[in-house]
Protein backbone atom coordinates (compact mmCIF):
# COMPACT_ATOMS: atom_id res chain seq x y z
CA UNK A 1 0.00 0.00 0.00
CA UNK A 2 1.67 3.37 -0.93
CA UNK A 3 1.26 6.64 0.57
CA UNK A 4 -1.46 7.98 -0.88
CA UNK A 5 -4.27 6.42 -3.28
CA UNK A 6 -3.24 8.27 -6.49
CA UNK A 7 -0.11 6.11 -6.42
CA UNK A 8 -0.07 2.63 -8.01
CA UNK A 9 1.67 0.30 -10.65
CA UNK A 10 0.12 -0.30 -14.08
CA UNK A 11 0.30 -3.58 -16.12
CA UNK A 12 3.54 -2.42 -17.53
CA UNK A 13 5.31 -2.58 -13.56
CA UNK A 14 5.34 0.97 -14.06
CA UNK A 15 4.53 3.20 -11.42
CA UNK A 16 2.13 5.95 -12.11
CA UNK A 17 0.59 9.18 -10.21
CA UNK A 18 -3.12 9.86 -10.72
CA UNK A 19 -2.96 7.05 -13.75
CA UNK A 20 -0.45 8.34 -15.64
CA UNK A 21 3.08 6.36 -16.50
CA UNK A 22 5.77 8.01 -14.14
CA UNK A 23 8.27 6.60 -16.58
CA UNK A 24 6.48 8.50 -19.37
CA UNK A 25 6.60 11.23 -17.68
CA UNK A 26 10.47 11.34 -17.05
CA UNK A 27 10.94 11.05 -20.94
CA UNK A 28 8.87 13.52 -21.65
CA UNK A 29 9.52 15.99 -19.06
CA UNK A 30 12.71 15.36 -18.20
CA UNK A 31 14.50 14.66 -14.51
CA UNK A 32 14.41 16.19 -11.81
CA UNK A 33 10.58 16.55 -12.03
CA UNK A 34 8.56 17.21 -9.33
CA UNK A 35 4.97 15.74 -10.04
CA UNK A 36 1.42 16.54 -8.45
CA UNK A 37 -1.89 15.08 -8.66
CA UNK A 38 -4.18 17.60 -9.04
CA UNK A 39 -7.52 15.81 -9.03
CA UNK A 40 -6.42 14.17 -5.74
CA UNK A 41 -5.12 17.78 -3.96
CA UNK A 42 -8.51 18.93 -5.33
CA UNK A 43 -10.22 16.05 -3.23
CA UNK A 44 -8.21 16.76 -0.45
CA UNK A 45 -9.34 20.74 -0.37
CA UNK A 46 -13.10 19.41 -0.52
CA UNK A 47 -12.65 16.66 2.72
CA UNK A 48 -11.41 20.50 4.96
CA UNK A 49 -13.68 22.82 3.54
CA UNK A 50 -16.42 19.53 4.31
CA UNK A 51 -15.21 19.32 7.14
CA UNK A 52 -15.74 22.76 8.45
CA UNK A 53 -19.37 22.40 6.95
CA UNK A 54 -19.68 19.12 9.12
CA UNK A 55 -18.18 20.52 12.34
CA UNK A 56 -18.59 23.98 12.75
CA UNK A 57 -21.99 24.04 11.15
CA UNK A 58 -20.44 26.51 8.07
CA UNK A 59 -18.83 28.77 10.54
CA UNK A 60 -15.27 28.83 9.61
CA UNK A 61 -12.99 29.08 7.13
CA UNK A 62 -9.83 26.83 5.90
CA UNK A 63 -7.10 28.67 4.61
CA UNK A 64 -4.20 26.87 2.83
CA UNK A 65 -1.05 27.13 4.23
CA UNK A 66 0.59 28.47 1.06
CA UNK A 67 4.14 27.69 2.30
CA UNK A 68 3.66 23.63 1.60
CA UNK A 69 3.74 24.60 -2.36
CA UNK A 70 3.32 28.05 -3.46
CA UNK A 71 2.57 28.80 -7.39
CA UNK A 72 -0.25 30.26 -9.24
CA UNK A 73 -2.06 26.87 -9.87
CA UNK A 74 -1.95 26.28 -6.66
CA UNK A 75 -3.85 29.70 -6.01
CA UNK A 76 -6.24 29.05 -8.59
CA UNK A 77 -7.15 25.66 -7.16
CA UNK A 78 -7.96 26.62 -3.50
CA UNK A 79 -9.73 29.59 -5.10
CA UNK A 80 -11.74 27.05 -7.23
CA UNK A 81 -12.55 24.94 -4.02
CA UNK A 82 -13.62 28.03 -1.77
CA UNK A 83 -10.40 28.35 0.24
CA UNK A 84 -9.12 31.06 1.91
CA UNK A 85 -5.06 31.95 1.36
CA UNK A 86 -2.34 31.90 4.24
CA UNK A 87 1.12 33.86 3.07
CA UNK A 88 4.05 34.22 5.29
CA UNK A 89 6.03 36.34 2.72
CA UNK A 90 5.61 39.38 -0.22
CA UNK A 91 6.47 36.70 -2.77
CA UNK A 92 4.05 34.25 -1.52
CA UNK A 93 1.10 37.64 -1.32
CA UNK A 94 2.09 38.44 -4.92
CA UNK A 95 1.46 35.21 -6.15
CA UNK A 96 -1.42 35.38 -4.95
CA UNK A 97 -2.73 39.01 -5.98
CA UNK A 98 -1.30 37.79 -9.77
CA UNK A 99 -4.29 35.15 -10.44
CA UNK A 100 -6.72 37.84 -8.61
CA UNK A 101 -7.27 35.65 -5.23
CA UNK A 102 -9.72 37.35 -3.25
CA UNK A 103 -8.06 39.58 -1.24
CA UNK A 104 -10.10 39.24 1.56
CA UNK A 105 -9.52 35.99 2.15
CA UNK A 106 -5.83 35.98 2.55
CA UNK A 107 -4.07 35.53 5.91
CA UNK A 108 -0.91 37.66 6.00
CA UNK A 109 1.40 35.43 8.78
CA UNK A 110 5.26 35.94 9.61
CA UNK A 111 7.66 36.51 12.56
CA UNK A 112 9.40 39.49 11.21
CA UNK A 113 7.58 40.87 8.63
CA UNK A 114 8.92 43.80 6.61
CA UNK A 115 7.20 46.67 6.71
CA UNK A 116 7.13 46.94 2.59
CA UNK A 117 5.33 43.75 3.18
CA UNK A 118 3.31 45.17 5.90
CA UNK A 119 2.21 48.04 3.30
CA UNK A 120 1.75 45.89 0.45
CA UNK A 121 -0.48 43.72 2.82
CA UNK A 122 -2.34 47.13 3.66
CA UNK A 123 -2.58 48.35 0.20
CA UNK A 124 -3.86 45.06 -1.03
CA UNK A 125 -6.64 44.64 1.44
CA UNK A 126 -5.66 41.35 2.71
CA UNK A 127 -8.55 40.06 5.39
CA UNK A 128 -6.58 39.32 7.77
CA UNK A 129 -2.91 40.74 9.42
CA UNK A 130 -1.82 38.10 12.18
CA UNK A 131 0.69 40.24 14.39
CA UNK A 132 3.65 38.39 15.52
CA UNK A 133 5.36 40.70 18.01
CA UNK A 134 5.16 44.50 19.29
CA UNK A 135 7.41 45.58 17.03
CA UNK A 136 4.98 44.58 14.17
CA UNK A 137 2.33 45.76 16.07
CA UNK A 138 3.57 49.63 16.07
CA UNK A 139 5.20 49.65 12.76
CA UNK A 140 1.07 48.06 11.29
CA UNK A 141 -0.21 50.97 13.12
CA UNK A 142 1.46 53.79 12.21
CA UNK A 143 0.96 52.19 8.68
CA UNK A 144 -3.05 51.97 9.06
CA UNK A 145 -3.35 55.52 10.10
CA UNK A 146 -1.44 57.20 7.22
CA UNK A 147 -4.18 54.88 5.36
CA UNK A 148 -7.14 56.18 7.01
CA UNK A 149 -8.61 52.48 7.23
CA UNK A 150 -8.41 50.31 10.25
CA UNK A 151 -6.39 47.29 9.42
CA UNK A 152 -8.58 44.36 11.01
CA UNK A 153 -5.60 42.03 13.09
CA UNK A 154 -5.22 38.84 15.06
CA UNK A 155 -2.69 37.94 17.58
CA UNK A 156 -0.29 35.00 16.99
CA UNK A 157 -0.19 33.08 20.48
CA UNK A 158 1.88 30.48 21.66
CA UNK A 159 -0.50 28.25 23.93
CA UNK A 160 2.13 26.52 25.77
CA UNK A 161 2.09 23.25 24.01
CA UNK A 162 4.17 21.04 22.83
CA UNK A 163 3.70 19.04 19.94
CA UNK A 164 5.77 15.39 19.20
CA UNK A 165 7.61 16.51 16.51
CA UNK A 166 10.97 17.38 15.36
CA UNK A 167 12.39 20.24 17.62
CA UNK A 168 12.73 22.74 14.26
CA UNK A 169 9.25 22.28 13.68
CA UNK A 170 7.67 22.99 17.13
CA UNK A 171 6.06 26.05 17.65
CA UNK A 172 3.52 26.36 20.38
CA UNK A 173 5.73 26.55 23.73
CA UNK A 174 7.45 29.36 25.10
CA UNK A 175 10.44 28.99 23.56
CA UNK A 176 9.93 29.61 20.02
CA UNK A 177 10.46 32.60 17.62
CA UNK A 178 7.21 33.00 17.07
CA UNK A 179 4.06 34.79 19.01
CA UNK A 180 3.13 36.13 22.01
CA UNK A 181 3.35 33.76 25.45
CA UNK A 182 0.01 33.04 26.98
CA UNK A 183 2.21 31.36 30.43
CA UNK A 184 4.08 34.83 30.85
CA UNK A 185 0.84 36.94 30.62
CA UNK A 186 2.38 38.43 27.68
CA UNK A 187 -0.52 37.27 25.33
CA UNK A 188 -2.97 39.45 27.15
CA UNK A 189 -1.29 42.54 27.57
CA UNK A 190 -0.77 42.31 24.05
CA UNK A 191 -4.44 41.92 23.18
CA UNK A 192 -4.84 45.30 25.47
CA UNK A 193 -2.27 47.07 23.58
CA UNK A 194 -3.73 46.31 20.42
CA UNK A 195 -7.31 47.21 21.78
CA UNK A 196 -5.91 50.27 22.28
CA UNK A 197 -4.79 51.22 18.98
CA UNK A 198 -7.57 53.08 16.84
CA UNK A 199 -6.15 52.29 13.92
CA UNK A 200 -6.35 48.41 14.18
CA UNK A 201 -9.12 46.26 14.30
CA UNK A 202 -8.45 43.25 16.89
CA UNK A 203 -10.94 40.61 15.58
CA UNK A 204 -9.52 37.01 17.11
CA UNK A 205 -6.35 35.15 18.17
CA UNK A 206 -4.01 32.42 16.61
CA UNK A 207 -2.37 29.32 17.35
CA UNK A 208 -0.02 26.90 15.55
CA UNK A 209 1.53 24.26 17.61
CA UNK A 210 3.93 22.40 14.65
CA UNK A 211 3.83 20.42 12.25
CA UNK A 212 3.88 16.52 11.23
CA UNK A 213 2.18 16.18 13.85
CA UNK A 214 0.01 13.01 14.37
CA UNK A 215 -1.41 12.90 17.98
CA UNK A 216 -4.88 14.50 17.74
CA UNK A 217 -4.56 15.30 21.61
CA UNK A 218 -2.50 17.96 21.37
CA UNK A 219 -4.50 19.94 18.98
CA UNK A 220 -7.21 19.00 21.41
CA UNK A 221 -5.28 20.40 24.43
CA UNK A 222 -4.19 23.77 22.15
CA UNK A 223 -7.63 23.97 21.40
CA UNK A 224 -9.34 24.40 24.84
CA UNK A 225 -6.33 26.27 26.28
CA UNK A 226 -7.16 29.11 23.55
CA UNK A 227 -10.94 28.71 23.91
CA UNK A 228 -10.45 29.84 27.72
CA UNK A 229 -8.07 32.43 26.62
CA UNK A 230 -11.15 33.86 24.74
CA UNK A 231 -12.94 34.04 27.63
CA UNK A 232 -10.38 35.37 29.53
CA UNK A 233 -10.31 38.46 27.14
CA UNK A 234 -13.69 38.97 27.75
CA UNK A 235 -13.60 39.05 31.32
CA UNK A 236 -10.72 41.40 31.59
CA UNK A 237 -11.75 43.60 29.00
CA UNK A 238 -15.51 42.81 28.66
CA UNK A 239 -14.87 42.29 24.81
CA UNK A 240 -15.69 39.44 23.26
CA UNK A 241 -13.55 38.18 20.19
CA UNK A 242 -15.52 36.63 17.10
CA UNK A 243 -12.52 34.58 15.79
CA UNK A 244 -9.61 31.75 16.70
CA UNK A 245 -7.07 30.02 14.12
CA UNK A 246 -6.15 27.10 15.23
CA UNK A 247 -3.50 27.01 12.47
CA UNK A 248 -2.62 22.77 10.79
CA UNK A 249 0.43 20.36 11.02
CA UNK A 250 -1.74 17.56 10.69
CA UNK A 251 0.76 14.79 9.71
CA UNK A 252 0.83 12.74 6.07
CA UNK A 253 2.36 9.36 5.86
CA UNK A 254 5.94 9.32 4.66
CA UNK A 255 6.86 5.88 4.62
CA UNK A 256 5.62 2.58 6.06
CA UNK A 257 6.64 3.67 9.64
CA UNK A 258 3.85 6.75 9.29
CA UNK A 259 0.14 6.02 10.74
CA UNK A 260 -1.31 9.42 10.78
CA UNK A 261 -5.06 9.48 11.88
CA UNK A 262 -7.35 10.61 9.15
CA UNK A 263 -8.28 14.46 8.76
CA UNK A 264 -11.82 13.66 9.88
CA UNK A 265 -10.58 12.54 13.13
CA UNK A 266 -8.55 15.32 14.06
CA UNK A 267 -11.39 17.65 12.72
CA UNK A 268 -13.80 15.84 15.32
CA UNK A 269 -11.71 15.91 18.16
CA UNK A 270 -10.93 19.26 17.69
CA UNK A 271 -14.27 21.08 17.01
CA UNK A 272 -15.93 18.91 20.04
CA UNK A 273 -13.34 20.59 22.43
CA UNK A 274 -14.36 23.91 20.71
CA UNK A 275 -17.76 23.23 21.31
CA UNK A 276 -18.06 22.00 23.98
CA UNK A 277 -15.46 24.61 25.94
CA UNK A 278 -17.25 27.67 24.25
CA UNK A 279 -20.70 26.12 26.10
CA UNK A 280 -18.82 25.85 29.50
CA UNK A 281 -17.45 29.20 29.70
CA UNK A 282 -20.76 30.96 28.43
CA UNK A 283 -19.15 31.99 25.23
CA UNK A 284 -20.23 31.97 21.40
CA UNK A 285 -18.51 29.65 19.52
CA UNK A 286 -16.11 31.52 17.68
CA UNK A 287 -15.36 31.48 13.70
CA UNK A 288 -12.52 28.95 13.12
CA UNK A 289 -9.99 29.35 10.69
CA UNK A 290 -7.45 26.10 10.22
CA UNK A 291 -4.05 26.06 8.04
CA UNK A 292 -3.44 22.68 6.61
CA UNK A 293 -0.77 22.64 4.07
CA UNK A 294 1.36 19.67 4.05
CA UNK A 295 -1.80 17.16 4.39
CA UNK A 296 -3.15 18.70 1.44
CA UNK A 297 -0.43 18.56 -0.67
CA UNK A 298 2.58 16.22 0.56
CA UNK A 299 1.27 12.37 -0.24
CA UNK A 300 -0.11 13.95 -3.37
CA UNK A 301 3.49 14.91 -5.39
CA UNK A 302 6.16 12.84 -5.88
CA UNK A 303 9.64 13.79 -7.68
CA UNK A 304 11.40 11.75 -10.34
CA UNK A 305 15.02 11.35 -11.09
CA UNK A 306 17.02 9.59 -13.21
CA UNK A 307 20.17 7.15 -11.77
CA UNK A 308 23.25 8.10 -12.35
CA UNK A 309 26.40 6.44 -11.23
CA UNK A 310 26.19 3.19 -9.04
CA UNK A 311 29.11 2.96 -6.42
CA UNK A 312 29.34 -0.21 -4.56
CA UNK A 313 32.47 0.45 -1.56
CA UNK A 314 32.58 -3.61 -0.39
CA UNK A 315 31.28 -4.58 2.95
CA UNK A 316 30.40 -0.48 3.98
CA UNK A 317 27.71 0.44 1.24
CA UNK A 318 26.32 1.04 -2.48
CA UNK A 319 25.76 4.61 -3.38
CA UNK A 320 22.86 4.92 -6.42
CA UNK A 321 23.48 8.41 -7.53
CA UNK A 322 20.70 10.66 -8.64
CA UNK A 323 20.35 14.05 -10.92
CA UNK A 324 19.06 15.83 -8.41
CA UNK A 325 19.27 16.07 -4.63
CA UNK A 326 19.35 18.65 -1.61
CA UNK A 327 18.93 21.52 -4.26
CA UNK A 328 15.33 19.98 -4.53
CA UNK A 329 15.21 18.08 -1.74
CA UNK A 330 17.13 19.66 1.38
CA UNK A 331 14.50 17.75 4.25
CA UNK A 332 16.69 14.53 4.65
CA UNK A 333 19.66 16.74 5.21
CA UNK A 334 17.75 19.32 7.67
CA UNK A 335 15.41 16.98 9.13
CA UNK A 336 16.88 13.38 8.05
CA UNK A 337 13.22 12.77 6.98
CA UNK A 338 12.75 10.11 6.22
CA UNK A 339 10.76 8.53 2.50
CA UNK A 340 9.42 5.93 0.73
CA UNK A 341 11.46 5.39 -2.91
CA UNK A 342 11.35 2.97 -5.52
CA UNK A 343 12.34 1.95 -9.09
CA UNK A 344 9.31 3.66 -11.42
CA UNK A 345 10.40 1.23 -14.26
CA UNK A 346 10.63 -1.90 -11.88
CA UNK A 347 7.96 -0.95 -9.26
CA UNK A 348 6.71 -4.45 -8.67
CA UNK A 349 9.91 -6.37 -8.80
CA UNK A 350 11.40 -7.29 -5.35
CA UNK A 351 13.51 -4.37 -3.28
CA UNK A 352 16.59 -6.57 -2.68
CA UNK A 353 19.00 -4.02 -2.33
CA UNK A 354 20.02 -1.80 0.73
CA UNK A 355 21.34 1.61 -0.57
CA UNK A 356 22.14 5.14 0.03
CA UNK A 357 20.51 7.52 -2.33
CA UNK A 358 23.26 10.55 -3.36
CA UNK A 359 22.21 13.59 -4.82
CA UNK A 360 24.96 15.39 -7.67
CA UNK A 361 25.77 18.16 -5.62
CA UNK A 362 29.42 18.93 -4.34
CA UNK A 363 28.90 18.28 -0.78
CA UNK A 364 29.51 15.43 1.23
CA UNK A 365 26.50 15.57 3.08
CA UNK A 366 24.26 15.46 0.04
CA UNK A 367 21.69 12.31 0.39
CA UNK A 368 17.72 11.76 0.02
CA UNK A 369 18.31 8.87 1.77
CA UNK A 370 20.67 5.95 3.66
CA UNK A 371 19.78 2.67 4.66
CA UNK A 372 16.88 2.61 1.61
CA UNK A 373 15.53 -0.74 0.47
CA UNK A 374 15.18 -0.78 -3.52
CA UNK A 375 15.47 -2.49 -6.21
CA UNK A 376 18.53 -3.81 -8.40
CA UNK A 377 18.74 -0.45 -10.14
CA UNK A 378 21.13 0.69 -12.63
CA UNK A 379 22.57 3.75 -14.82
CA UNK A 380 19.26 4.92 -16.71
CA UNK A 381 16.87 3.64 -14.36
CA UNK A 382 14.03 6.16 -13.15
CA UNK A 383 13.90 6.73 -9.47
CA UNK A 384 10.61 7.99 -7.88
CA UNK A 385 10.06 9.43 -4.38
CA UNK A 386 7.20 9.68 -2.74
CA UNK A 387 5.71 12.02 -0.68
CA UNK A 388 7.29 15.45 -1.65
CA UNK A 389 4.23 17.88 -2.30
CA UNK A 390 4.89 19.77 0.26
CA UNK A 391 7.82 21.97 0.74
CA UNK A 392 10.21 20.33 -1.48
CA UNK A 393 9.45 22.93 -4.14
CA UNK A 394 8.93 25.07 -1.83
CA UNK A 395 12.57 24.98 -0.24
CA UNK A 396 14.80 24.44 -3.38
CA UNK A 397 17.58 26.38 -4.58
CA UNK A 398 19.92 26.66 -7.16
CA UNK A 399 23.27 25.60 -5.31
CA UNK A 400 25.88 25.02 -7.27
CA UNK A 401 23.66 26.68 -9.80
CA UNK A 402 21.70 23.74 -10.29
CA UNK A 403 18.43 25.12 -11.80
CA UNK A 404 15.11 23.84 -9.88
CA UNK A 405 13.07 21.55 -11.63
CA UNK A 406 9.73 22.07 -13.44
CA UNK A 407 6.76 21.30 -11.77
CA UNK A 408 3.85 18.89 -13.66
CA UNK A 409 0.09 18.29 -12.37
CA UNK A 410 -1.33 15.10 -13.69
CA UNK A 411 -5.46 15.74 -14.08
CA UNK A 412 -7.68 12.99 -15.75
CA UNK A 413 -4.88 11.18 -17.03
CA UNK A 414 -3.21 14.40 -18.81
CA UNK A 415 -0.14 16.38 -18.03
CA UNK A 416 0.59 19.69 -17.99
CA UNK A 417 3.50 22.13 -16.83
CA UNK A 418 2.43 24.44 -13.96
CA UNK A 419 5.58 25.56 -13.25
CA UNK A 420 8.71 25.62 -15.88
CA UNK A 421 12.09 24.47 -14.81
CA UNK A 422 15.36 26.99 -14.53
CA UNK A 423 17.13 26.94 -17.21
CA UNK A 424 21.08 28.14 -17.81
CA UNK A 425 19.67 31.53 -18.46
CA UNK A 426 17.01 31.76 -15.81
CA UNK A 427 20.45 31.17 -13.42
CA UNK A 428 22.43 33.82 -14.67
CA UNK A 429 19.68 36.31 -14.84
CA UNK A 430 20.31 38.75 -12.54
CA UNK A 431 23.71 38.62 -12.46
CA UNK A 432 25.24 41.69 -13.20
Amino acid sequence: MFVSDCININERGHLTIGGVDTTELAAEFGTPLYVMDEDSIRKNCRKFVGSINENYFGNGLVLYASKAMCCKQMCRICAEEGMGLDVVSGGELYTALSVDFPADKIYFHGNNKSKSELQMAVDSGVGRIVVDNYTELQTLEDISAKSGVPTAIMLRVKPGVEAHTHEFIKTGQVDSKFGFALETGEAMEAVKEAMRNESLELVGIHCHIGSQIFETEPFAHAAETMVQFLADIKKETGFELRELNLGGGFGIKYSKNDNPPDFSEYMGRISATVVKKSASLGIKTPFILIEPGRSIVGAEGLTLYTVGAVKKIPDIRTYVSVDGGMFDNPRYILYGSEYEMLCANKANEPRGSTVTVAGKCCESGDLIGEGVRLQNVVPGDTLAVLSTGAYNFSMASAYNRNGRPPVVMVSGGKARVVVKGDSYDDIIMNDI
